[in-house]
């Protein structure tokens, strides 16, 4: 558990530069450029990835169990993924209204997506890793709508044909992981065992 927590610690740790320390982020961007800070915290971002990755794979070796999820949280967690991958895709299309009104749609994303994984996992190790997404989505949300409230920041209207283009690609794209892509890559299937 100590490794899938330093990869945490790491990669939210760098993700959250602007949530604790925005000065500092801008004084680091200010002196070293901004090339320098995206190449740091590529690095940070990866080596974090990595231990999580790896530290997630021995904990789940070595599982404690905390308690047994009911079937209906799996029905709960695949409709919040199903508005997790919709506000993913929303934070690229441009001009959709789903961004125009959410202003921040993948934290939100992010924070459906550990809410979802949170009510239907049963593993310490699982709760420790999506517990930390959903409080670091949440956070994170905070401070950028802060942001933008303090720097009067408007967002430009969506159009109902963007809108429904993002809602057709996050549908896709959640087919795909729900279908395939999950089992593929994690070895778990959504739909059955």
């Amino acid at each position: 558990m100590t490794v899938l927590i330093l990869g945490l610690v790491l990669f939210l740790g760098v993700h959250s530069a602007r949530v604790f320390a925005e000065p500092w982020r801008a004084r680091t961007i200010a002196s070293r450029g901004e090339n320098a800070w995206k190449g740091l915290y590529s690095l940070v971002s990866l080596a974090g990835l990595v231990l999580i990755v790896w530290g997630f794979g021995l904990a789940r070796a070595q599982p404690v169990l905390l308690w047994v999820p009911p079937v209906w949280t799996r029905h709960l967690a695949s409709l919040l993924v199903l508005v997790s991958m919709v506000l993913l895709v929303a934070a690229y299309v441009p001009r959709n209204g789903i961004k125009a009104r959410l202003h921040h749609p993948m934290v939100l994303g992010v924070k459906a997506w550990a809410l979802a994984h949170l009510v239907s996992n049963q593993f310490l190790h699982e709760a420790v890793l999506f517990g930390a997404f959903l409080v670091w989505a949440v956070l994170s949300f905070r401070a950028a709508r802060g942001r933008d409230r303090d720097a009067g920041k408007v967002y430009p209207p969506g159009s109902p044909a963007m809108t429904g283009v993002t809602v057709v690609v996050g549908l896709l794209a959640w087919a795909v992981f729900a279908f395939w892509a999950h089992r593929a890559l994690f070895g778990v299937a959504p739909f059955g065992r």
